[in-house]
């Protein structure tokens, strides 16, 4: 789906709400304080996952009405399917513990829901400060790939299968932006989940117009919330323990998915990172304020 973005002020995009009622509530207040609308806010999919508050979350994406994508979460739920559709190893400590949040997803949300989750649109392209850019959750063709950072050739495929001058992804929970040959990938992190690095804060990117080079900035940013309150109604709803545990730790409950060298990086807080995207060549990668 192509949609017109409109003029040249700041956009945010994020992913992972995953069921994180607290989470989703500060990213709105977050983008209050930014002064971005929300017609200028694009979520990555997962809007229900681990968390304790799948039909709030909803609720609250849907009466703010942001733009949102399909993720492997919403298309399982709309399809009323025996999985979460993650690609997760078969037997993996990630597929076995989806065995106690995603009945607990499926069994809370109704018809509501999955109708508006069955008619969100897989991808989003557009267009903003000269740059072309498209919207998926995981992979171009795989809706559940798992990009990451470290993997160049699995960069180097997504980002030709894209088409874009600059993709934006989700899924794999990780805050990046990673500069190729033929293009950018940006994965802005989730909110609902930390990053594996020992803090409790969600991520989300900016994506705005810069007037110094006539391009545009790709920029991470951390998200607090509540979330020792969010753990709290985790282990009350007794489905997830483990990530509700994650919530405190920062620390994800299996690295299974992961490539070796994001696993080695494990408890390793993450920096803010900036790119800016000129009109002919992007600069480095630099650090950037949250």
């Amino acid at each position: 789906m192509t949609i017109d973005i409109g003029g040249g002020e700041p956009l945010l995009v994020f992913g992972g709400p995953y069921s994180n009622l607290r989470a989703m509530q500060a990213l709105v207040l977050e983008a209050e304080r930014l002064g971005i609308e929300p017609q200028r806010v694009i979520c990555t999919g997962d809007v229900v996952a681990y968390g304790a508050e799948p039909v709030e979350t909803v609720a609250l994406i849907r009466a703010w009405g942001c733009h949102v994508i399909k993720g492997n979460c919403e298309e399982s739920l709309a399809e009323r399917s025996g999985d979460c559709g993650c690609n997760f190893e078969e037997g993996s400590v990630c597929a076995l513990l989806s065995k106690g949040w995603y009945p607990y997803a499926d069994a809370t949300i109704g018809d509501d829901e999955r109708d508006w989750m069955n008619a969100l649109p897989a991808s989003l392209t557009f267009q903003f400060g000269g740059r072309t850019f498209r919207v998926v959750h995981g992979g171009c063709r795989e809706i559940a790939r798992w990009v990451f950072q470290s993997q160049d050739g699995v960069l180097d495929e997504e980002i030709a299968l894209s088409g874009a001058e600059i993709t934006i992804a989700g899924h794999a929970g990780l805050p990046f932006v990673a500069r190729r040959d033929d293009g950018i990938w940006f994965n802005p992190g989730v909110i609902g989940m930390p990053a594996n690095d020992g803090t409790p804060d969600g991520w989300y990117g900016i994506i705005a117009f810069d007037a110094a080079t006539g391009g545009v900035t790709l920029s991470t940013h951390r998200l607090g919330y509540e979330n020792v309150a969010a753990a709290a109604s985790m282990r009350r709803a007794g489905h997830a323990n483990e990530y509700a545990r994650t919530l405190i730790t920062g620390r994800w409950p299996s690295l299974d998915v992961l490539p070796e060298e994001e696993r080695l990086a494990t408890g390793r807080e993450i920096s803010p990172v900036s790119l800016i995207v000129g009109e002919r060549e992007p600069t480095a990668v630099t650090a950037a304020r949250s």
